[in-house]
């Protein structure tokens, strides 16, 4: 059951990785110039408040090393970067293990 989870998850975050990365490269096209959309800009066209939320308690509770260079390099990615690593780990952590050979159980 939780493998079916993690593998459903990771799917649908390759396939949004995959719409971003068309998005991407359906607007460069149309405007002549390479586009990325970023991860952080994501997030503040999907919900800006959160994105604010998000920041006011890491400050506060995370020493401030962990948001300015940590989070904001993140932010700063791709957004098909992100989901298609974030999909690809989770498809991962749900994949069946190979069986032992050799191994009597």
């Amino acid at each position: 059951m939780i493998r079916s989870l993690l593998r459903l998850i990771g799917v649908i975050a390759l396939a949004a990785g995959f719409i971003l990365l068309m998005y991407d490269g359906a607007k460069s096209i149309a405007d002549s110039r390479v586009y990325i959309y970023k991860l952080g800009q994501l997030w503040t066209d999907i919900h800006a408040a959160s994105l604010q939320a998000a920041q006011a308690r890491v400050q506060a509770n995370l020493p401030a090393q962990v948001w300015d260079p940590g989070i904001t390099t993140i932010l700063d990615q791709p957004a098909w970067l992100i989901f298609g690593v974030v999909g690809t780990i989770f498809i991962l952590l749900g994949r069946r293990r190979k069986p032992l050979i050799g191994y009597a159980r």
